[in-house]
Parts: C-alpha cells; structure tokens; sequence
C-alpha cells in the first residue's frame, strides 16, 4: 500500500510537469528563455539596421533576455538570410527579410541559396519606408529638373551609388536612365551607409537610398534631397516632391522591412514572436522614432506579411523581365 501511495504522488507531482512541456511543445505558452537572434543580412548604420534595432529593443525589453541584431552581409543580403534559413526552427532565429533579398533577388539572381516558400515562414511586417534621391550640398542641381538636366550635359560621367547590384535604389536608377535617356554609371556598395559616404566624400554623385539611412545627414546638412519615390511625400521631408510630383509616372517605390523564421518553426510560436513584435510596434515611443527616420509602422499578422512579400516577387520578376535586366550567374 505505501508503494501504491508513493506511485500516485508522484504521479501527481509529475503531471503539471507534462502538461506544461506539452503546451511548450505545441507553442502555447512558448516564452523565449535565451536571446532571440535576428540575422541582419546588410552592415550597420541602414535603415533595416536601424528599424530592427528599435523593435528588437523594445519587443524584449520585458523578456529575461534581450534580443540580438547580427550584421552578415554579403551577396545583397542572400548570405544572412540563407544562414537564418538553415538555423533550427525552435524560435531563437529569424532573419530580416527586405524588398531587397526577399523580392528582387528572386528575379536577378540566376541561383539562390534560399527558398522564400520552401525555407522561410512568416513573421511580422514591421516598416515600410521611401527612397531619396540626395546630391552633395553644393551640387549645382537645386530641384529634380535641374539635377536631369545637369546629368543629360554630364552624360557617362555622372555616376550613381547603390547599396547592391538588384537593390531598389539601383533599379531606381537605371529607371531614370531608361525613362529620361540618362547614362549614370552604376557603383554599387556593400550596403546603403557605405553608399551615402560615397556621395558625401564626392566618389559618387547621386545616390537613391532608403529615407532612415540619409535622414541624419540631411538635417545635418551633408546631403540634399530632391525628390522621394512615395505614392504621397515624406512627413520626415515634407518640403521634399514625389517622383510622381517631378513629371515621372509610375515611378513609386517604397521599400518594406519585415522578419522570417526558418521553415519548421512552430506556428504557435510564430504566432508569439509576432504578438511581441506587434506589441513593440503599438508602443508610441517606438512609431515616433520610426516616424522620425521616415518609416511608417506596418505591423498585423503574419498573413498579412505573406501576401505583401508574395505581391512584390511578382511584381520585381515581371520589372526584370519588361526591362531586359541581366541576372547575376552567382
């Protein structure tokens, strides 16, 4: 009998304890209890940088274990989101996923390391942003016309950075090439910091680049902005035209910012990475600072992230292919 007594308490004692590792294995109370890593495939100091920065901060800032940003660039962001692709599915891995490395590499690279549908899930669409087209402060161009008309005078010795072969400030570029009849060269860079300091040192003349990036250097002073590529102007920059306001139809482009977990991650801890970054997001101190760089707050589901990114790898294929831009071999 005291067997028996013995074997019931401790059968008793050991249920919660199975209960609750169930639960876990299925997600629903799934808390991270270790640093949650977030693989940033570009250099420090962009805008993806500078947005996962303020989220990360925020969404673990109640957690035992503050998040971590990990810059590895390379291959126009192909590189860290296929290393965030290969990591366990458990939740402590996601990678920031960009119009850049999860849209338009799809369609100008002829081999990817990576599978948006097969190695990725959704998690959380977290900013979308603009492009500027910024000049040095004593460039001779004042507004976007006279910058046209000075690069048509200048013709092949106009030169242009970008953050990477295929990223959208580069297509920006070669767009206008196309759509005036301009011959700027193309110098891309391992990211959009490196590329602005391009324009400021005056190695490049002009550069398209996402709005948080050149932000600081244009209240600063170091840059001018002369249009953006928004469906509407920047509340950042409202003295700042559109594309559109300039004369060029069919030319908005707005960049967007989100993050991917490696296929396999339980969606019920999806589902709670995306709870604390929505949580992050509604947080007013967090929308102001993003408001501040020229990122509008996006946020939802991760349904929503889905659809958006599966819309954009439609649209840059279709880009590539009307405009006969040649793909990248590796």
């Amino acid at each position: 009998m005291r067997r028996i007594l013995m074997a019931i308490c401790a059968l008793f004692i050991a249920l919660p304890t199975q209960g609750q590792a169930q639960g876990q294995a299925q997600g629903q109370e799934w808390q991270p209890d270790r640093p949650v890593r977030i693989i940033l495939p570009f250099p420090p100091g962009g805008a993806t940088d500078l947005i996962a920065r303020i989220l990360a901060e925020r969404a673990s800032r109640d957690l035992p274990h503050r998040w971590v940003v990990e810059n590895r660039s390379g291959a126009n962001g192909n590189i860290g989101m296929a290393a965030a692709a290969q990591s366990a599915p458990d939740g402590y891995t996601l990678g920031a996923c960009t119009i850049g490395n999860c849209a338009i590499n799809a369609a100008i690279y002829a081999r990817m390391p990576f599978d948006i549908e097969r190695d990725l899930v959704p998690v959380f669409w977290s900013a979308s942003v603009m492009n500027a087209l910024v000049v040095r402060p004593d460039h001779p161009a004042r507004d976007f016309q006279q910058f046209v008309a000075w690069a048509r005078r200048e013709g092949n010795r106009v030169n242009f950075s970008s953050s990477g072969f295929g990223a959208s400030n580069h297509l920006l570029g070669e767009f206008l090439n196309g759509r005036l009849g301009l011959q700027m060269t193309h110098v891309p860079f391992r990211g959009g910091a490196p590329g602005m300091q391009a324009v400021i040192a005056g190695d490049t003349q002009m550069f398209f680049e996402n709005t948080p990036t050149l932000i600081g250097s244009i209240r600063g002073g170091q840059l001018r902005a002369l249009v953006v590529s928004g469906r509407t102007r920047d509340a950042a920059l409202p003295d700042v035209p559109t594309l559109e306001e300039a004369g060029m139809a069919g030319a908005v482009i707005e960049p967007w910012f989100g993050y991917m977990a490696p296929r396999g991650t339980p969606p019920a801890v999806v589902a709670r990475l995306n709870q604390l970054f929505n949580m992050a997001l509604a947080d007013e101190a967090v929308q102001a600072r993003l408001r501040d760089l020229g990122a509008r707050p996006e946020g939802g589901p991760p349904e929503r992230f889905v659809q958006h990114v599966q819309t954009e790898v439609a649209r840059w294929r279709e880009v590539v292919r009307v405009n006969r831009i040649e793909r990248i071999a590796e």
